[in-house]
């Protein structure tokens, strides 16, 4: 049987790992252009439970264990990897659900639970992805459950048949084939399996990445100091470094001096600094004692703080923080507004068309369940529209459904131009039925072109891409790479044009100045005549040199 505190250590372990191998499984990415990496949203996702079951006590069932964590993950879940990965840790907790140990019966029907979860919440699933080597795992878990009561070869079998499917997925997508890879979530659910199986063998929990000597001394002296950060019983805080004179007496002199002039001392030494931090009413005193040990250096120089007036100013940024974070308000309107966008025009488009709150985020920054949920609850609305504007960003905005007090819809807007389209679409004088048809209808008509650039090198989808190209992308798909930014929005344009087109949209982003966008403008207007309007818009989004919409 595995007890509660057990299965937190192992499900910490699995988190940590996650975390030092996320790069690993960012690398195995396929996609070129630059996003929130499959190994980067699952970390960040693992990550979010941490804390939470660390203060745990060694007394906690597993039910709390797997309650606490799929809480947390389902808040922390980031991206369509994370969520997923959030929905099988839920399972765990409907399955060990009033357990105090779990036993090979119950942690099978967990993970059971949890995949059968997973994939109904993706709309078309895609086999050779985490879900199929979840369900492989779940299959095996229950025919191994039949034949032992041995919690560790249960989950040592779950391992070796996660694994095994694994290396299956090359075989499922072709495009994993060609690249040479298998599927970047699949990957990172099977690190974060081997670690739990370790710990449930007997292994320690995993630790962070180690830090450099210096970065470990530094830390150790940061969280010395840290626990004195409530007292404030002398005015001065006051650090420095000392390098040792040959003739240096024991550090432990002026520790105990500093100590009758002041509190919350910590004197941490090696062969040849002091760091040394003091709450003290004298700071000339504890400076002055300190050159009787050695000199101080130049970098960092000595540090003295006032910390009633530090305390003051704390205050007043938690005050401010409290006052333009999102808080919870009771609904005052019919309808509402979510959107997730980032760039300041982008932003302000939003706003402007009635957005109440801009969560920001979008390509390479997918905002957690838990920051759409603060939204949600933020606004003063009974129903409120939810628009992801990202297809990455969809299944986390769902999750938000569950979780908020008052009624939520989620538009399935997968680009700002489909976003700005559905809010253009609203209509104060419709009922909801009436408007999330008439808003769908209308983002669904929206041709979306993007331009940006190659993240990374790949053979994808019939293209040779080289880190740096140009790509042009048509409706989220790839469409073609160029060398040149202008020819590759021209080129796009053109192949999203219609008959029926009237307008063309260029929201231009960051790594655009303005006189360059007006050229294109005029370029593409040359190009396309009067038939349609060529209009544009200082975006200043991230990621996207051009957002363009067609319409």
């Amino acid at each position: 049987m595995i007890n509660g505190s057990l299965l937190r250590d192992a499900f910490i372990s699995g988190a940590v790992t996650i975390a030092n191998k996320k790069r690993e499984v960012d690398e195995l990415n396929v996609y070129p252009v630059p996003d929130g990496d499959t190994g980067t949203n699952m970390s960040m996702t693992m990550s979010a439970a941490i804390a939470e079951l660390k203060r745990l006590s060694d007394n906690v069932t597993v039910s709390e264990v797997a309650s606490v964590t799929a809480s947390a993950l389902l808040r922390g879940a980031r991206g369509n990897s994370g969520v997923i990965l959030s929905l099988i840790f839920r399972g765990f907790a409907k399955g060990l659900a009033g357990c105090e140990e779990a036993g090979c019966d119950d942690i099978a029907n967990a993970l059971e639970l949890g995949v059968d979860a997973a994939y109904k919440a993706v709309m078309k699933p895609t086999e050779g992805t985490i879900l199929t080597v979840s369900k492989a795992a779940a299959i095996k878990a229950q025919e191994i459950a039949n034949s032992t009561n041995d919690t560790t070869v249960l989950w040592q079998e779950i391992c070796a048949e996660a694994n095994s499917m694994l290396q299956k997925t090359p075989d499922m997508l072709p495009v994993l084939k060609k690249a040479g890879v298998v599927d970047a979530g699949g990957q990172g659910l099977v690190i974060i399996f081997d670690a739990i199986l370790d710990v449930l063998k007997g292994g320690a929990i995993a630790v962070s990445e180690e830090k450099s000597s210096s970065e470990a001394s530094k830390e150790q002296f940061r969280t010395a100091v840290s626990e004195y950060d409530e007292e404030i019983n002398f005015t001065y805080c006051t650090e420095y470094i000392v390098q040792k004179s040959d003739e240096s007496s024991d550090p432990s002199k002026l520790r105990a001096y500093l100590e009758t002039i002041g509190d919350c001392v910590v004197v941490v030494d090696d062969d040849d600094i002091i760091k040394v931090h003091v709450h003290t009413d004298n700071p000339g005193l504890a400076i002055q004692k300190a050159l009787e040990f050695g000199v101080f250096i130049n970098d960092p120089k000595p540090k003295i703080e006032n910390m009633k007036i530090q305390h003051e100013n704390k205050v007043k940024e938690v005050k401010t923080a409290d006052e333009t974070g999102y808080i919870p308000v009771e609904p005052e309107k019919n309808f509402g507004f979510v959107a997730v966008a980032a760039g300041h025009g982008v932003e302000s488009m939003f706003t402007d068309l009635g957005v109440d709150v801009v969560v920001r985020g979008g390509q390479t920054m997918n905002p957690a369940t838990d920051d759409i949920l603060k939204a949600i609850q933020s606004t003063p609305a009974h129903t409120v529209f939810v628009l992801p504007n990202n297809k990455n960003i969809i299944m986390a905005a769902e999750q938000a459904v569950k979780l908020a007090d008052r009624k939520v819809c989620v538009l399935q807007t997968r680009t700002i131009p489909q976003g700005i389209a559905a809010m253009l679409a609203f209509d104060e004088s419709l009922d909801f039925a009436e408007n999330r048809i008439g808003m769908t209808k209308a983002f669904e008509k929206v041709s979306t072109g993007q331009i940006t650039f190659a993240a990374r090198d790949s053979d994808y989808e019939g293209h040779s891409i080289k880190q740096g190209e140009i790509l042009a992308l048509d409706n989220g798909k790839l469409s073609f790479t160029e060398k040149d930014i202008n020819k590759a929005a021209v080129k796009l344009v053109k192949r999203l044009v219609k008959n029926d087109s009237s307008y063309v949209t260029l929201i231009y982003g960051a790594d655009v100045t303005e006189e360059k966008a007006e050229k294109l403008q005029q370029l593409m207007q040359s190009k396309l005549g009067d038939k349609v309007e060529v209009m544009l818009i200082n975006g200043g989004q991230p990621v996207y040199y051009y957002i363009i919409s067609v319409e």
